[in-house]
């Protein structure tokens, strides 16, 4: 049974600890809404901008004169898979449902036969899939986002991507991230990335046919998409960075508001140990000096 100094020690360091957890969760919730505000920012350029591709590639897709990040290499042999995590850990679930859901997908295209390499955004994600995939990696990205996730940071990770492509290093690309839905929800995300996605056509009936519009381009088709193509893919990442950053942020802050209740719970069960510890060692101190002054 503890003596009541380690009960005193062990109240006074669980204290200190619920100090801590409660500033982490406050500083949390501080960059959680400048991250929130970015990530919300940010959806409707890069939605909008990956629709118009979408409706202008579907006119390309499949010819021979279409871009190379549009059309593709021809193969889906070699696959390149983008981790996004964190450099930090207490966030709860925040990297290790990330880790699964990439863990997950690399088994899945290696008993399909395929060739993968992965990219480690965050030190956590790397830790986590070295002791298993280390020979799959070819490149690893940290301390991305520490002072503010920048347009800059997602142009250099798009920049590596592109010289791997056009060296023939792999032929499909995927990002693997969460997407922000609230403080406490967070959606781990696939995204492919290359070939650029285009969007299957809706079908037309009878009762509601659809009106395709007719549109006149200048530049050509294959001009504007050679251009905005490689921008595109730095903005999905941009984009995928601040989704990522603002998720680690919620789930930072939800977990030490959960530690601080629970040191909580945990220092008002001490105190009440202590106090019958006391209690019992006081009752039985007087029973010693009654029964001592009745024998005399």
């Amino acid at each position: 049974m503890p003596s009541l100094k380690d009960l005193r020690l062990r109240i006074a360091s669980v204290k200190s600890t619920r100090k801590i957890t409660s500033a982490m969760k406050m500083v949390a919730a501080s960059k959680l809404r400048r991250a929130q505000a970015a990530a919300e920012q940010a959806r409707p350029y890069a939605t909008r901008m990956e629709r118009m591709l979408g409706n202008l590639a579907g006119s390309l897709a499949g010819q021979s004169g279409a871009p190379r990040l549009l059309a593709g290499t021809g193969k889906d042999d070699v696959h390149l898979v983008i981790v996004a995590t964190s450099d930090r850990g207490l966030c709860g679930g925040f990297n290790g449902t990330v880790v699964r859901s990439s863990r997950a997908l690399v088994t899945d295209l290696q008993r399909a036969g395929k060739t993968v390499k992965l990219m480690i955004i965050g030190r956590k994600g790397r830790d986590q899939l070295k002791r298993d995939f280390s020979p799959l990696f070819v490149e690893s990205f940290d301390n991305v986002g520490r002072r503010g996730v920048t347009f800059a940071e997602a142009d250099q990770i798009a920049a590596k991507i592109l010289q791997m492509f056009e060296s023939g290093a792999f032929d499909v690309c995927t990002i693997v991230y969460n997407r922000f839905k609230s403080a406490i929800s967070q959606e781990v995300t696939r995204h492919q990335l290359v070939p650029f996605p285009v969007p299957e056509a809706a079908p037309e009936t009878a009762d509601s046919p659809v009106a395709k519009a007719i549109y006149e381009y200048e530049p050509s088709e294959e001009a504007i998409l050679a251009e905005l193509l490689p921008r595109n893919l730095a903005v999905q990442i941009f984009r995928a960075l601040l989704e990522s950053n603002a998720s680690e942020q919620g789930a930072r802050m939800t977990a030490m508001d959960n530690a601080t209740r629970n040191a909580g719970d945990m220092i008002n069960a001490l105190t009440i140990r202590y106090n019958r510890s006391r209690q019992a060692q006081i009752t039985k101190e007087l029973i010693e000096i009654i029964s001592g002054a009745e024998a005399l």
